[in-house]
């Protein structure tokens, strides 16, 4: 009986020990790092606006990455492709507990199918809306971060594996990466100044002239600062202003064309936040100064807010224009145009009244309306809504400079009949 139970043992012994020590080896002999790779991350935005809360309060990295098929992401970095990315699964990782999202863009967003772009522009919205304390980075893909992605990703589909032998043999030979990021913890800005431009061109013929104001804000925005370019929202505003100016200036360095109306040009700053610039100028204009331009008489403002592609433009406004006014006089010389020499384009007016209980202005037109000044936004989006208005899509692709040129012309033509007071005659 002894025999028995010592050849049992000796069994057991012989084939037990090889398995220990490769268990042994395994769980003490750690993987060297091979390699670093250094990329640029872009943090997603942190602000409070209006005593609300937007975007991650979190800016420190450092912990191991995983893609969002692994079934444990607490303390992870979950990085996602954008092609793969959904608000489901960002809220997956956040509901984990995760250590942070980097969410890996490509270098050429023109390759993304358009039904992508617009889901991620939808989203964007509510990703600022979700206040979170796990930071969250965006990336531009390169080869070495694209092999990164795909050596994690295969990594963290095999943690779903019903063999325990497979994950930990797994776990062994497969590579691992830890994502540190080099800055430090993010600080509120207590005063950050907000810079705003204006110009004038004098009118011929005395003192109380009526005023022109021409309008556009030159921010951009998107869910992360650094990746928002603005090239329609609001670069096409900016770029129509400047080219009015420069029509303008030459007209009135002529005494022949130097007409009687001020015109007086403004490129406003914190556009994006709630007007603040537009906001911050008027107060000073109209509540700390004697001598204003904008105190005097003024026939209508015109904010160019989004016109470098569509073929409808809309004129929106917070109360329709009265009949005989300047504002009305704008309004119809702008259908007269659109009419006559630009069939293609479809022209509406579009009425919103000031709704003060949103936490943000709808247009920049109302910040002048609230101060009782008639005013209007001409746009190509046909709602403030627009997820195009507030997105790191909005690239230069997303600009057509045929349709920019035609609205330009658009506008500069219709002013220039009110100005001139011309009913039968295009100027440009």
């Amino acid at each position: 009986m002894f025999e028995e139970a010592s050849e049992v043992l000796e069994n057991m012994l012989k084939w037990s020990f090889p398995l220990s020590l490769v268990l042994f080896l395994v769980l003490v002999c750690p993987l060297r790092a091979e390699a670093a790779h250094e990329f640029s991350v872009y943090r997603m935005q942190q602000y409070d606006l209006q005593g609300q809360t937007y975007g991650s309060r979190n800016a420190i990295l450092n912990t191991e990455a995983r893609t969002v098929e692994a079934e444990v992401l607490s303390r992870r970095c979950v990085m996602m492709r954008l092609a793969d990315f959904s608000y489901e699964k960002y809220q997956k990782a956040l509901r984990q507990s995760a250590g942070a999202v980097v969410i890996i863009l490509p270098q050429n967003m023109s390759t993304m199918p358009q039904d992508i772009v617009q889901q991620f522009m939808e989203l964007e919205p509510e990703l600022l809306a979700t206040e979170t304390v796990v930071p969250v980075y965006f990336a531009l893909e390169d080869e070495e971060l694209l092999s990164i992605y795909t050596q994690t990703q295969i990594s963290s589909s095999s943690q779903g594996s019903s063999s325990a032998a497979e994950v930990l043999l797994h776990t062994a030979t497969a590579n691992g990466f830890q994502m540190v990021t080099s800055g430090a913890q993010s600080k509120a800005v207590s005063d950050w100044a907000i810079t705003s431009l204006e110009g004038r061109l004098t009118g011929a013929g005395g003192e109380d002239l009526p005023t022109i104001v021409l309008v556009a804000h030159y921010d951009s925005f998107g869910v992360a600062p650094w990746l928002s370019y603005g090239a329609d929202s609001n670069g096409s505003g900016v770029a129509i202003l400047l080219e009015l100016a420069r029509l303008f200036s030459r007209l009135y360095s002529y005494k022949r064309t130097h007409a009687g109306y001020n015109l007086l040009f403004f490129l406003s700053g914190g556009g994006k936040f709630n007007y603040q610039g537009t906001k911050r100028w008027l107060e000073d204009n109209l509540d700390h100064t004697d001598s204003s331009l904008l105190q005097d008489n003024v026939a209508f403002v015109l904010c160019l807010d989004t016109l470098g592609n569509g073929d409808d433009i809309y004129l929106h406004v917070s109360k329709p224009p009265k009949e005989g006014s300047p504002q009305h006089t704008l309004l119809k010389e702008l259908e007269t145009v659109v009419a006559d020499q630009h069939p293609d384009l479809k022209f509406s007016m579009v009425h919103k009244k000031i709704n003060l209980a949103d936490d943000t202005l709808a247009w920049e037109h109302e910040r002048f309306g609230i101060r009782r000044l008639p005013a209007f936004t001409l746009s190509h989006l046909e709602s403030h809504r627009s997820p195009a208005r507030h997105s790191i899509m909005d690239m230069r692709p997303h600009v057509d400079l045929t349709k920019l040129g035609r609205n330009t012309k658009v506008i500069a033509e219709t002013l220039a009949r009110v100005i001139y007071n011309l009913t039968d005659k295009f100027l440009f």
